[in-house]
């Protein structure tokens, strides 16, 4: 934390709250009424180098107060959506569209903008009015206290920048300029995407879902279960947009046969899932409606197809009909669509899940600060670069987490430090990043040094945004994340978030090889690390004809030990299952045993012993199971396939 910025708590209970340029707004505000002046913020002055960072604008700025620009000017007028938003002569469409989703959630917008009531205009008290006010930012994974005063950039009396069509209503226009201040001019905001600057309003995680890939139009179960996705998401108090892909500049905002727009951003305001009464299954020859409710931030140009308010389908519906449904729409742009038009139609999906909560006392995100730093020695260096930089990419950060049980979703996001304060000394604002996951050995508790045995399970895009993600559904098992930038040895900060619904526990990995104590040394010091896989046990011994048979494995290195998940109703069992062990010396062996999973008492199927020598052949392998007493006990039934390897470099795994 830097000398200009002062952390205080954040509500009774809540994180702590950075207080931008260590500016204190309640200080500052009763200093003024006490003076009987407007505030004017030395940190961020009414001219040019506010507005952009090298370049002068074309005609006369002007900067005013609202009381200069209307009369009666308000914070907020009436209900914070129902009015349409303009990005102004030099605004960014990005942020129109952010706040039109911002609006769309009271918890989000009353947390961005605070004690919004105690801010607002009062005419009855002008003598408390100081020209004063305060936003909150999520900010590389601090909320960030900002305080402006009301100075606003005009041209011939009109705001530059967005403004709302109730022309006495300047909450998007404050909050514009809070966030212009905190990335260092108005210039800084372009560039940004929709989604980004949400995820600063609101610490929301943002997930891109790419509508055509996921073939949601053909595949009616994945179309369900994003319905499913979203309506939870929704519910929770996530934020939603969409837009559809615009292949050129010529094509933007152009209107599609359906009355859409091309490269415009739509808002999410409703999701619902309606059950038909007898009357109406008659009607529409089902029994249950899918629906989503849409809002174009600039109020025109709405859905003209099926469930739109000139079609024959809501004309079906008497107004009882929709207020019993639900299907109401209090805004101007405001429409309904059916899920099946909507994956139809939409091309991009941006959904920002509300994760600043733990679900009863569960934690479903995990997030760590870390960086990308040089060093000559390798051992302590982490910049490696990306995969294709075979001989240092695991260099790079490394961190470990466990899902605990198959097939949970789990949403990774790594942000960049944005540099977009430094683009006046010529820096770029992002570097090229992403990261890359791989399936370890389930007692993992040291840094990778090398790729023998493990499985890729995934790897982000590598573009020079501020943030990269990967959404996948995942095996129980753990996993180590890589994040890297594309070059190897440049230093930077990054922000790593990991959500699931079940809880991950991530952490760093920072130790290469285990520690000397005087444990170790009492009881001998690790020598040899052997990794070992155990792909399959096949042809496993069955002592009935109709006898269910629920292999698992059991792998065993002194008082150490490994189980893998139960595999279900099978003798030729897949369970590519990895483990690690630091051995004092080879004469501990490796045992792997096959056991029969079973609702009182649980079956020993078999076993192989290994010596596991640094000097083996490392190749896969296929071994007779035996019975227990080493390798020369009786042989059972069935074998295993594994891979095996060992070395006296206890860094080389």
């Amino acid at each position: 934390m830097g000398c200009s910025d002062l952390l205080i708590q954040f509500g009774t209970m809540g994180p702590p709250l950075k207080l931008f340029k260590n500016q204190k707004y309640q200080e500052l505000k009763q200093e003024c009424i006490k003076d009987g002046r407007l505030f004017c913020d030395p940190t961020f002055l009414p001219e040019n180098d506010s507005l952009f960072y090298n370049r002068l604008l074309p005609g006369k700025v002007v900067w005013k107060r609202p009381q200069d620009i209307c009369d009666d000017p308000r914070l907020i007028v009436g209900n914070i959506s129902n009015h349409q938003l303009i990005q102004g002569r030099l605004g960014h469409k990005p942020m129109v569209s952010a706040f039109s989703c911002l609006a769309v959630q009271e918890s989000h917008w009353t947390k961005t903008i605070p004690n919004h009531k105690e801010q607002e205009w009062d005419p009855r008290k002008l003598d408390k009015y100081a020209g004063i006010f305060r936003f909150r930012f999520w900010h590389f994974g601090e909320w960030t206290e900002v305080v402006i005063d009301d100075l606003l950039p005009t041209i011939n009396g009109d705001l530059v920048f967005s403004f709302s069509t109730s022309m006495n209503e300047f909450w998007n226009a404050l909050l514009e300029k809070a966030y212009a201040k905190l990335l260092g001019c108005y210039e800084a905001l372009d560039g940004l995407t929709t989604t980004d600057i949400i995820v600063d309003f609101t610490g929301t995680l943002a997930e891109t879902v790419d509508m055509q890939k996921g073939r949601y139009t053909e595949l009616v179960e994945e179309k369900y279960k994003l319905f499913g996705e979203l309506y939870k998401t929704f519910t929770k108090g996530g934020l939603i947009c969409c837009s559809i892909e615009s292949p050129n500049q010529e094509e933007q905002e152009v209107e599609t046969d359906w009355g859409l727009l091309k490269g415009h951003t739509y808002t999410m305001t409703d999701i619902r899932k309606i059950r038909l009464g007898e009357r109406l299954v008659e009607v529409f020859s089902t029994e249950k409606l899918y629906m989503v409710r849409l809002r174009n931030p600039l109020g025109r140009q709405e859905w003209s197809g099926p469930w739109s308010e000139i079609s024959e389908e809501w004309q079906q519906l008497t107004a009882a009909d929709r207020k019993n449904l639900g299907l109401v729409m209090s805004d101007d742009g405001e429409f309904w669509m059916s899920l099946e038009d909507f994956c139809r139609n939409f091309h991009e999906l941006n959904v920002c899940r509300n994760v600043s909560n733990p679900i009863f006392g569960r934690k479903e995100l995990e997030s760590v600060v870390g960086c990308w730093t040089v060093d000559d020695d390798p051992l302590m260096n982490r910049s490696g670069g990306c995969y294709n930089n075979r001989d240092t990419f695991l260099q790079n950060p490394q961190y470990i987490f466990t899902v605990p049980e198959d097939g949970h979703k789990v949403i990774m996001s790594l942000q960049q430090k944005d540099l977009r304060t430094y683009r006046r000394m010529g820096r770029p604002d992002n570097y090229i990043i992403g990261f890359e996951l791989f399936k370890v050995e389930m007692n993992r508790r040291f840094r990778l040094h090398h790729l023998y045995i493990q499985e890729r399970a995934g790897t982000s895009t590598y573009i020079d945004t501020r943030t990269v993600f990967l959404s996948k559904y995942l095996k129980k098992g753990n996993y180590v994340l890589v994040p890297t930038m594309f070059q190897h040895g440049r230093t930077s900060e990054f922000l790593l978030r990991v959500f699931s619904e079940v809880p991950v526990q991530l952490r760093e990995l920072t130790l290469d090889m285990p520690k000397m104590s005087c444990w170790n040394l009492a009881r001998g010091y690790p020598k040899v690390v052997t990794q070992i896989t155990v792909h399959s046990a096949e042809g496993l011994e069955k002592k009935y004809a109709n006898e269910t048979v629920n292999p698992y494995l059991v792998i065993k290195c002194g008082k150490e030990e490994v189980r893998s998940p139960v595999q279900k109703n099978t003798v030729h069992a897949i369970f590519d299952t990895q483990a690690i062990f630091y051995r004092r010396t080879t004469d501990i062996p490796i045992i792997v045993q096959v056991w029969n999973s079973r609702k009182f008492c649980d079956q020993f199927l078999g076993q192989v012993t290994l010596d596991a020598d640094p000097s083996d052949c490392r190749d896969l392998k296929s071994l007779y199971l035996r019975k227990k007493g080493g390798p020369t006990a009786k042989v059972k039934q069935g074998h295993i396939s594994f891979k095996v390897i060992s070395s006296d470099d206890l860094t080389e795994l």
